[in-house]
C-alpha cells in the first residue's frame, strides 16, 4: 500500500439546491425616477440562477458611505452629474483608488453627454461602460447587466482561485513546519478550516505504534481535536464519539479510502510503515464539489508529511533512548544513581528557556546536558569512585575527561551529539579563566558551557556521592551566588536567584535518594 491519500470509487455527495443570494446592483443618481424605472423593468432579470438586489443612493457622498461598509456589490449605474457636475467621475476614482475596488462593474450613465465626454472619460476613468440615459431601453440594459454581471462573476472565480491556491499553500506549509504528530494533528484541523473557510468541527486520529499502546489490536487514538469533539473524548479513545463519527472512521478502516458525506469529510491515508491516520471533519453547510477536491489535493499532501513525522519521531524517540542509556551508564561509572544527568539538562533546559532560545534549541539542550560528562566512561574506576581526595596525578587524570567525552561526541553529526560534545568540553571552564582544560574566560566560552556548568555545579553540590556529604539546595545556591563572576556567568546566577521556585519544582519532579553504598 503507497502512502499517498486513496479515494473511493463513490461520487462525492453534492449539495441540495438551495436559493443562490442575488447579485447586489447598486443605483447612484440624484433623480428618484431613474431608480424607479431601472428596478422596473430589470425586476424580473435572473443570471445564472440568480435574481437581482437593488441598492439605492442618490447622491456620490452616500453613495461612498454604502461602498465603505458593503464589498460584493457586482455593479454599479452611476449618473455624472448630481451634486457637482462631475460628481460621478469622482465616486469612479474613488471607487479604484481609494477603495482599491477593481472588481465591481461600473457603468456610467448620463443625460449630459456634453458634461463627459465619452473618449475623455473611457481614457481617463477606469470604468467598464458609458451609456446615454436615453438609449438604454430595456433590451440595452439587459445587455448591459449580462455584460457587467459576467464580468464580475468571472473576476470572483479568478480570485476564489488565486485565494484558494494561497490558502493551499499556506496551509500545507504550516502542516508541513510541525514538529510533533500531535503539532501535526492540530495544524491539519486548523488548516482544513482555513482552506475552505469553513467553521468545521472535528477530529484527527490514528492507528500507529507512535500513541497507541493497543495498535495490534486495531485501536484507534485521536491526536487533536476541535473543541466541539474534544469535549467528548476521554483518554483519547474514541469510545465516545458520537455514533455517525465512529461509523464514519470504521467505514475508511475496512476500506482503505476516504468518503465524503453531505456534511462531512473523512481523508484517509496509510504510510509505509502501515499506519494509518484519518482526518474527520464535520460542517453546517454541504460541501461543494470544488471543497471536495481541494481537501482532496490538501490531504494527498498531508499525507507525505505525516510520513516523514512519523520517521522523524522514530529516530528522535531511538537516539533519546540511547542518550538516555548512556546518561545512566555514566551515572552508575560515577557510582551514582541519582538522576544527576538527567536534573543537570532539565536545569540546563530552564536557563534555555530564560535566555530566549526556541523550543527545538532548548529540547536539544536538554538531551545535550545530560551527556556533560561522557568523557569519564574512559577514566579508570580506582580514580573516578576513589573514596576522599585525589592525588595530583589522579586529578590531571581526572581533567582530561572534558576532551575525551569531546572527541567521543563530535564524531557524530547530530544537533544533540554537537551541542553535548560543546557542553562536554567547556563544563570545567570558569568565567574568570581559571578553569580547565583551555582556560576560556568570559564569553569566550559558549554559552551551552556556561549554562551546563551553572547547572552542572548545582546539582552535585546537593546530590550525595561516595565522596562527599549532600548540600542542602539553599546552600548550593548560596555558593553559585558567590562564585558569580568568578566561576560563573553573573548573568545565569541573576536568572537562577531570581526564579528559585522554578529550581526546587526540577528537585520536586526528579527528587534526591541516598548514594549507593551510603
Amino acid at each position: 500500500m503507497s502512502d499517498d491519500l486513496v479515494f473511493s470509487d463513490e461520487p462525492p455527495a453534492l449539495p441540495p439546491t438551495e436559493v443562490a443570494a442575488p447579485w447586489k446592483v447598486l443605483i447612484v443618481d440624484d433623480e428618484p425616477g431613474v431608480h424607479d424605472v431601472t428596478k422596473l423593468v430589470m425586476s424580473d432579470f435572473k443570471m445564472d440562477g440568480r435574481a437581482v438586489q437593488f441598492l439605492d443612493c442618490f447622491s456620490a457622498e452616500e453613495a461612498k458611505e454604502l461602498l465603505a461598509q458593503t464589498h460584493d456589490i457586482a455593479l454599479i449605474l452611476l449618473d455624472v452629474v448630481m451634486e457637482t457636475d462631475r460628481a460621478g467621475l469622482e465616486l469612479a476614482r474613488y471607487i479604484r483608488e481609494d477603495l482599491k475596488n477593481h472588481a465591481v462593474r461600473i457603468v456610467l450613465r448620463t443625460g449630459q453627454a456634453g458634461q463627459a465626454p465619452e473618449e475623455q472619460v473611457i481614457r481617463d476613468y477606469d470604468i467598464n461602460d458609458y451609456r446615454e440615459k436615453t438609449e438604454l431601453t430595456r433590451r440595452k440594459l439587459i445587455t448591459v447587466f449580462y455584460s457587467g454581471l459576467r464580468s464580475y462573476r468571472d473576476l470572483m472565480l479568478i480570485e476564489r482561485a488565486r485565494l484558494g491556491l494561497r490558502r493551499s499553500i499556506e496551509a500545507i506549509t504550516r502542516v508541513c513546519d510541525s514538529q510533533s504528530l500531535r503539532t501535526f494533528a492540530s495544524a491539519v484541523l486548523e488548516q482544513v478550516n482555513f482552506l475552505l473557510n469553513l467553521n468545521g468541527q472535528g477530529l484527527c486520529a490514528s492507528r500507529t505504534t507512535a500513541y497507541t499502546a493497543c495498535a495490534a489490536n486495531g485501536h484507534i487514538k485521536v491526536l487533536a481535536a476541535t473543541e466541539d469533539f474534544s469535549r467528548l473524548i476521554v483518554d483519547d479513545e474514541i469510545d465516545n464519539l458520537p455514533m455517525e463519527v465512529r461509523h464514519a472512521l470504521d467505514r475508511s478502516i475496512n476500506e482503505k479510502c476516504s468518503h465524503f458525506g453531505e456534511k462531512y469529510y473523512l481523508g484517509y491515508y496509510q504510510t509505509k510503515s502501515g499506519s494509518e491516520s484519518m482526518i474527520y471533519m464535520h460542517f453546517l453547510e454541504p460541501l461543494s464539489q470544488s471543497s471536495c477536491e481541494l481537501l482532496e489535493l490538501f490531504s494527498s499532501n498531508v499525507a507525505i508529511t505525516y510520513d516523514n513525522l512519523l520517521t522523524r519521531e522514530e529516530i528522535e524517540a531511538t537516539q533519546s533512548a540511547t542518550i538516555a542509556v548512556l546518561g545512566e551508564a555514566i551515572e552508575r561509572r560515577s557510582n551514582n544513581t541519582n538522576d544527576h544527568t538527567r536534573r543537570v539538562g532539565e536545569i540546563s533546559a530552564l536557563l534555555g528557556g530564560w535566555l530566549g532560545m526556541s523550543a527545538h534549541d532548548v529540547e536539544v539542550l536538554r538531551q545535550a546536558a545530560t551527556l556533560h560528562d561522557a568523557g569519564k566512561i574512559r577514566i579508570p574506576n580506582e580514580i573516578l569512585i576513589k573514596p576522599g581526595q585525589l592525588d595530583p596525578k589522579e586529578w590531571d587524570i581526572i581533567k582530561t575527561h572534558p576532551q575525551l567525552g569531546f572527541d567521543m561526541l563530535s564524531i557524530s553529526s547530530t544537533a544533540i551529539h554537537q551541542m553535548g560534545a560543546t557542553a562536554a568540553l567547556e563544563h570545567h571552564e570558569h568565567w574568570d579563566g581559571t578553569g580547565y582544560p583551555r582556560a576560556l574566560a568570559g564569553e569566550d566560552i559558549s554559552i551551552i558551557g556556561r549554562v551546563v556548568a551553572v547547572a552542572d555545579v548545582m546539582d552535585a553540590l546537593v546530590s550525595p556521592s561516595c565522596y562527599k556529604t549532600p548540600w542542602v539546595l539553599e546552600a548550593s545556591l548560596a555558593h553559585l551566588r558567590a562564585e558569580s563572576g568568578k566561576q560563573f556567568d553573573p548573568r545565569l546566577i541573576e536568572m537562577v536567584m531570581s526564579q528559585q521556585a522554578a529550581i526546587e519544582s526540577i528537585y520536586k519532579k526528579f527528587p534526591l535518594e541516598p548514594a549507593a553504598g551510603m
